[in-house]
């Protein structure tokens, strides 16, 4: 048995996870944080746990979460990542991280999106970037994973056949994507309020969203060409799942069915990568850990539609498939239902 920790366990993404890992044969939960006073019961933080683990959200520091667990999920929002990751390594924890802290490899790049210094910068380079449907080398050894974004995740997996294959050109790409209000975490604010977003629809960050550096780098490192995107995000009054409709230019012509062959052919082997002849809608993938994509033309311009659930393939369900592979276990353990 793998003993499991999770720090930042209050959030959305931690509840997912948490219910992942309790069906995993091969993981046992032995310890969850929080900075929550009085170390409140797991389920009292999230009901729908009553009855079915039995443990207190505590506020440990790093290097007691390591004495306890050989592998840490860490939930906790970018820069307090940062601080965390270095002490669970020196005590001989493995990690995998949600957060954005270790997805960039430049620390300059980071700091320009991030607003923030990197303190463990001599990390961002050797830390793989946990998309297993794009490789997996070195994860069986990492003591860090990095664990993409939910926009991220969409974006890359719909465009990197095409790229790697040569069928788009790698700039212009227009990404217009949108989520719903759970990604925007679960502690309160103005805008992700009921009364703000319901019956609403907006665009945000736009110019400015932190995944773009993220999208162009990792899809940029996937197919050798230095890729260039343009990333608008929208919030959509609905509780969870992602959809972007991505506009790249094609370098010639092909029907539909023989661009839908190559992503088949790209993906075969990739268990949750599924794609289909017809228009995705985020009720598809929704509480799974499946990623939907297809695509259309019209009037020579090509159309990529893809969606995931933004709590599971997109954050809880990767993070388990790259748990899975650091470990040895298959890929799909305790994701499929």
């Amino acid at each position: 048995m793998v003993r499991v920790g999770i720090l930042g366990a209050t959030g959305y993404t931690a509840l997912e996870l948490i219910k992942i890992l309790l069906r995993h044969p091969q993981v046992k939960i032995t310890a969850v944080t929080s900075r929550q006073e009085g170390s409140p019961a797991l389920s009292s933080v999230h009901p729908s746990l009553s009855g079915r683990i039995d443990i207190r959200c505590e506020d440990l520091t790093p290097k007691q979460v390591a004495e306890r667990c050989d592998v840490a999920f860490c939930c906790l929002p970018h820069v307090a990542s940062m601080e965390a990751v270095p002490h669970l390594i020196d005590g001989g924890c493995r990690v995998v991280d949600l957060s954005a802290d270790y997805r960039l490899r430049d620390a300059a790049v980071y700091k320009e999106w991030y607003g923030h210094a990197h303190s463990d910068a001599g990390r961002l380079a050797t830390t793989p970037y946990g998309l297993p449907e794009l490789g997996t080398n070195g994860f069986r050894e990492a003591p860090l994973i990095a664990n993409p974004g939910c926009y991220t995740s969409t974006s890359i997996l719909a465009l990197a056949p095409l790229l790697a294959n040569g069928l788009i050109e790698p700039t212009g790409i227009v990404i217009d994507a949108k989520s719903g209000v759970s990604g925007a975490g679960r502690t309160p604010k103005l805008n992700t309020l009921y009364s703000e977003c319901n019956e609403s629809f907006s665009a945000y960050s736009v110019g400015k969203h932190r995944h773009q550096p993220e999208i162009e780098q990792v899809l940029s490192d996937a197919t050798g060409k230095r890729v260039d995107v343009i990333f608008t995000p929208h919030l959509v009054p609905m509780d969870r799942g992602i959809l972007c409709t991505i506009y790249p230019r094609l370098t010639g012509k092909k029907p539909d069915a023989e661009i839908l062959a190559i992503y088949r052919e790209f993906y075969r082997g990739k268990p949750f990568v599924r794609v289909v002849d017809h228009i995705p809608a985020t009720k598809d993938s929704a509480f799974t850990n499946y990623f939907d994509v297809t695509v259309r033309q019209n009037k020579g311009q090509l159309i990529v539609l893809a969606c995931l659930d933004n709590l599971i393939k997109g954050a809880a369900g990767v993070a388990v498939q790259n748990f899975n592979v650091m470990n040895g276990f298959d890929e799909t353990t305790a994701l499929i239902v």
